[in-house]
């Protein structure tokens, strides 16, 4: 029997995507920590445009800041309809705030030149390029200094399937990005990270706002509580927050919440909070569902997973049109 999800057991709720008024945000991180602590977050991680900064200091026992920040690679002619990347890093120190591959020009935000200079930076100084080297080669020295990185929001970001799949060493990717959701209603990525998975990549998946809270928390346009990340560890001590991501110990949700997952060889129990639908998938072909209707919804599903399921991930959708989504789990590593 593997427990993924033990019903009872500990969920604490993150945003793992967050701009405050050091990019271009409109809210301090002050602001930014008491509006996520009082709509039920655990963990916030501040992650300001292209400045790390350590918030630690505002964690308390009941509230977590993890520290990181983003980075952006473009191509040197890129135009507003272009393809870009953009990368969440996460430091497993929480007072790691190393700039990988500093450049002047990427750095809008930090106006001081001072506060330029005193950046410790590591990795290439040559300018960026967008290209699938130079980023696996950004990725690799990330990691190399502390750093475990997300791919964000692939819809917005205009990249080509393609691109992104030849793309290495990433840990996770948002399959749902809130504040991109609200500008084109398209940000949910589902059929990507199953062609990812087809071809050979083992990553996990989350959901994150990318608030910027330029409109305020009342506004239909607010881009703030729409998408998280539900992390399952024993306590919220940062290293045990950090290990639970390393692990792949969450789920992403726009909602919905999964209370209960369970493997027994080939055979599956989940539980979740009411669905219309709860779906067993392995890409878009040989689903396996369970259906609520429009008075009764589903709360709980068994399945069997085939033979010809070479991975198997679980799709939570509520009546709002909102999902919940796994990581995807492996033959292997359920040894079946």
């Amino acid at each position: 029997m593997i427990t993924y999800i033990k019903k009872g057991a500990p969920q604490y709720k993150a945003n793992l995507h967050c701009h405050s008024v050091l990019s271009d945000g409109k809210l301090t991180p002050e602001q930014l920590k008491e509006a996520y602590k009082s709509h039920g977050y655990s963990v916030l991680c501040i992650t300001d445009h292209e400045r790390p900064h350590d918030h630690t200091a505002l964690s308390d026992p009941d509230f977590l800041m993890l520290t990181g920040y983003e980075a952006y690679i473009r191509p040197e002619n890129h135009t507003a309809y272009g393809p870009e990347v953009h990368i969440n890093l996460f430091a497993r120190d929480p007072h790691n705030v190393k700039f990988i591959n500093f450049e002047d020009k990427s750095c809008k935000y930090i106006k001081d030149p001072a506060e330029r200079d005193a950046q410790i930076k590591v990795g290439s100084t040559e300018p960026r390029e967008y290209t699938v080297k130079y980023v696996n080669d950004f990725v690799k020295t990330a990691k190399e200094h502390g750093y475990i990185c997300s791919h964000n929001h692939a819809v917005w970001s205009m990249e080509a399937a393609e691109t992104v799949a030849a793309y290495e060493g990433f840990f996770t990717m948002e399959m749902s990005n809130y504040s991109s959701k609200i500008i084109n209603r398209m940000e949910y990525n589902g059929p990507l990270y199953d062609r990812l998975l087809m071809s050979g990549k083992r990553l996990f998946c989350h959901a994150a706002d990318d608030n910027h809270n330029k409109q305020p928390f009342d506004s239909p346009e607010c881009d703030s509580f729409g998408g998280f990340t539900m992390i399952m560890t024993d306590d919220l001590s940062y290293d045990s927050v950090f290990s639970a991501l390393e692990k792949g110990n969450f789920y992403a949700s726009e909602g919905p919440e999964i209370l209960e997952l369970t493997f027994d060889g080939n055979k599956v129990h989940i539980e979740t909070t009411p669905a219309r639908q709860i779906t067993m998938l392995a890409g878009a072909k040989r689903t396996k569902r369970v259906l609520g209707t429009d008075d009764t919804p589903v709360t709980s599903a068994d399945f069997e997973i085939s033979d010809k399921h070479p991975y198997v991930r679980f799709d939570v959708y509520d009546y709002s049109g909102n999902h919940a989504n796994t990581r995807a789990f492996f033959r292997d590593e359920l040894g079946i």
